[in-house]
């Protein structure tokens, strides 16, 4: 069957389109309801711009985690501007990457799952949504528990009389302290109160959030080097340890972890560039929101991480642990409440949004966006995040044993568009499973896709896993989609349209 250019549909007048009036989804008759729900369909109106985009990329880039890794770099022994060379390499690639993914949604107005269906067939793009959703939940779940202990600083602060309670061996319930069980749970309803609302309330969050979060940043950074004065700050963290070509290495793994971190929102990305007016305006916004936004935000964070050592005496990575050893109750609830916000900007932009859509594609009539977000939410409960963080070990291995998947599904969802298709979908047999449709295979299920898959997958686990091979096991995102891509577009190679 050819295809046809991807475009989203343009509106109600199209012949044949069957619109719901309060959604803004466009169905057809011919959608197969297997594969359809107004969540999942083309979307009608495409209305976020380039500044909707930059504020989604500083929801994703500003949490604890985020302020974490950014310092972390800067204590590997490598000099500022080393560092800083790092992070942009790092930073573009990642610019580079999401600009790719966000094409075929953006054009197509459709979800990454409902993407995924072009390359693994109609039923079988349930495999990398449910393997994103999946990843989602592990790390919704770590997140919302890093919000909470912000949450608890802050009530600790007001009142030190709850103190007890903080204490698990006193008051605890499966790995986690009374007051970590209302922390953990106010947190887990704001977000979803938030979330609830639909992705217009998501947008209007993040619009604000994020330029909020970097107010009261940089009053703390202010405020750290006032009373540490400019001359007493080292932003080498780690003292520099590595010159000339020896830093090379350590210079190519911090820019593999750069790419790591952002490796997952970058996966789904479709679930946001969809709503994008056009794909110059996802572009800017990818440029404003990530080279230009982390390199700012890096620098904010080091120069507020190396300040705590003169002012504290002590090194704090962590700035809820900083702003909780602040001596003055507005800074501290100023400070837990920003980096509360900050961490619901995360958690709903990488965590929420995307196994929404994916658990949603898995049974599109039983299950819709909003329900496929709160099974992702309650899940996130029941795995006890707390003792996932609490255990390096377990979810070093749970989340990278995942994560090996989250390159070759990139690799090969970017062969699939580029390469085998040359940038052509057919809309409307993303939603058929007639046999006679582009996207169906025998049984919904792409084998060539698997066949890619299974190989590509197996190598960056080996590297996670086998103790001899855990040095290549930094570029495992790297590993896996080069191999996900080549695999699948020579297995392609006969048939490219």
């Amino acid at each position: 069957m050819s295809t046809v250019v991807s475009q989203a549909p343009t509106g109600a007048s199209e012949a044949g389109i069957a619109p719901h009036a309060e959604s803004n989804a466009v169905i057809k008759p011919g959608y197969h309801p297997r594969l359809t729900n107004e969540d999942l369909a083309p979307l009608k109106k495409q209305t976020w711009g380039q500044y909707n985009i930059f504020a989604f990329w500083m929801s994703d880039v500003h949490s604890v985690g985020g302020y974490i890794t950014a310092g972390s770099l800067f204590a590997l022994g490598l000099s500022s501007w080393q560092v800083l060379v790092s992070l942009l390499v790092g930073i573009v690639i990642v610019q580079i990457f999401c600009n790719l993914v966000a094409k075929p949604s953006q054009v197509t107005g459709v979800p990454y799952p409902v993407v995924c269906r072009a390359p693994f067939g109609v039923l079988g793009a349930n495999i990398p949504a449910i393997i994103r959703g999946l990843i989602a939940v592990a790390w919704y779940g770590v997140q919302t528990y890093l919000a909470s202990a912000a949450f608890m600083v802050l009530a600790l602060h007001m009142a030190p009389g709850l103190a007890p309670y903080a204490e698990v061996t006193k008051y605890g319930f499966a790995g986690l302290s009374a007051l970590g069980w209302v922390a953990f749970m106010v947190m887990w309803v704001l977000q979803a109160f938030v979330f609830w609302h639909g992705m217009d309330a998501i947008r209007k969050f993040i619009d604000w959030a994020g330029p909020a979060v970097y107010v009261v940043m940089a009053i703390l950074c202010g405020w750290l080097v006032w009373k540490a004065g400019w001359s007493n700050i080292d932003l080498n963290l780690g003292g520099i340890k590595f010159q000339g070509w020896d830093a090379l290495p350590v210079m190519l793994s911090a820019i593999a972890l750069v790419v790591s971190y952002f490796s997952g929102p970058m996966l789904n990305f479709g679930d946001f560039s969809r709503y994008g007016k056009s794909f110059e305006a996802v572009k800017k916004g990818n440029f404003w929101g990530l080279p230009v936004n982390f390199v700012f935000f890096s620098l904010l964070t080091v120069i507020t991480t190396a300040a705590t050592l003169p002012v504290f005496g002590e090194l704090i990575t962590d700035p809820v642990h900083t702003v909780g050893k602040i001596d003055s109750t507005t800074a501290v609830v100023l400070g837990a409440l920003t980096f509360m916000i900050a961490t619901i900007g995360i958690n709903i932009v990488a965590n929420f949004v995307s196994p929404a859509f994916d658990f949603s594609n898995v049974a599109p009539q039983h299950i819709s966006w909003r329900t496929g977000g709160m099974i992702a939410a309650v899940g996130s409960v029941f795995l006890t995040p707390w003792n996932l963080y609490n255990s390096p070990e377990v979810i070093h291995y749970t989340l990278d044993v995942l994560g090996s998947f989250i390159g070759p599904l990139f690799g090969i969802l970017i062969a699939d568009y580029y390469i085998v298709r040359k940038q052509r979908i057919d809309v409307d047999a993303l939603y058929s499973m007639s046999p006679k449709g582009e996207y169906w295979y025998s049984g919904g299920y792409n084998p060539k896709a698997i066949q890619a898959l299974v190989p590509a997958a197996i190598v960056p686990i080996l590297c996670v896993m086998v103790p001899t091979l855990r040095g290549a096991a930094n570029y495992a995102w790297f590993i896996g989609m080069a191999l996900g891509f080549i695999i699948y577009a020579v297995l392609n190679r006969s048939n490219k349209t």
